[in-house]
């Protein structure tokens, strides 16, 4: 990536975090602020913004080390069958309405459904020592249709009112962001970021096969495993802030390898800055274009996103990744 693109995003990344503070239903001026609109932009937008931020981070990295760990262009985080665990267990708890630990009830239920079928994923996926990649997509994809067939009979079988708080969580809704959630996911998602690029070189190896991996030094079962539990630590945390956001660890990963190639040591930190940029445009869009109803941002990133994937799909040798 030249200097001058690296500094044209850099400036595109502060605009949008910068408007998605200022704009919404209601605009605020930062020259002038009142102390209405300081406790607005304080309690309501900086916590909406950097939870957006963190799930975006989370997703976009979560994408990138799957694609690569798994050696498939169209891998995306969600496809583990991690963020179906975590909607079935969050609508559980809003459908039946049980809020044992107060505002963190639905955040830890889903933290405990995406953690459980992570774990159950990563079983169904290890034979001889290892994890064999295959298993690993046959096992998400098996579970998700699953665990997908579930929440539409819980739905199909519950009030209006269960229902529809459900379909917001589900399509990804960032309006219940708070500042008490914020430490909690942040430590999930921070530390499988950082797992994922201390061991960007060793995934780098991993796209060259198991052989030239381990001529290279590496302990190929070993590097598997940590990069799942990064992604499995990353994806939880994120389903647990504000539900479910299609797209981003999908379409991300290969908008950074479009611009930057696809040394993962590169790949991972971009995908996690303009993931978490893309969740805040789409969040600032939601709840823009027709207030003061919003759109849940996982309605938004698909209606964004997926028209940039069949571009991306059109343009020969885009989709993958490894060079």
């Amino acid at each position: 990536m030249s200097r001058v693109s690296s500094i044209f995003f850099l400036l595109l990344a502060i605009l949008v975090i910068a408007l998605s503070l200022l704009l919404g239903s209601h605009s605020i001026n930062p020259l002038h602020l009142s102390a209405p609109e300081r406790e607005i932009l304080v309690a309501v937008r900086l916590p909406r913004v950097i939870t957006a931020l963190l799930m975006g981070m989370a997703l976009g990295t979560s994408g990138a080390v799957l694609q690569g760990l798994v050696r498939n262009p169209l891998a995306d985080p969600y496809i583990l069958g991690i963020s179906s665990g975590a909607a079935l267990s969050a609508s559980i708890g809003l459908l039946v309405g049980v809020y044992v630990f107060g505002t963190f009830s639905i955040p830890l239920s889903a933290f405990f459904g995406a953690s459980l079928i992570s774990a159950i994923v990563g079983i169904l996926s290890w034979r001889r020592g290892t994890i064999l990649p295959e298993r690993l997509l046959l096992a998400g994809v098996g579970l998700s249709f699953l665990l997908h067939a579930v929440i539409m009979l819980l739905i199909s079988v519950s009030s209006q009112e269960g229902i529809r708080r459900t379909v917001l969580w589900v399509s990804g809704d960032l309006s219940l962001a708070d500042w008490p959630l914020l430490p909690y996911g942040s430590v999930f998602i921070l530390g499988g970021f950082f797992l994922s690029v201390f061991r960007a070189k060793a995934l780098n190896a991993l796209l060259l096969g198991d052989e030239i991996a381990h001529s290279l030094g590496f302990a190929v079962h070993r590097e598997r495993l940590i990069l799942f539990v990064a992604i499995s630590l990353m994806t939880s945390a994120s389903v647990a802030l504000g539900g479910i956001i299609g797209f981003i660890g999908l379409v991300v990963p290969h908008m950074v390898r479009f611009f930057a190639g696809a040394d993962n040591r590169l790949v991972i930190p971009l995908s996690a800055l303009y993931g978490g940029v893309f969740l805040c445009g789409a969040d600032l869009i939601g709840r823009s274009v027709l207030p003061p109803m919003e759109i849940p941002s996982g309605i938004v990133t698909a209606l964004v996103g997926s028209p940039y994937f069949l571009y991306l799909l059109s343009k020969r040798n885009i989709l993958t990744v490894s060079s």
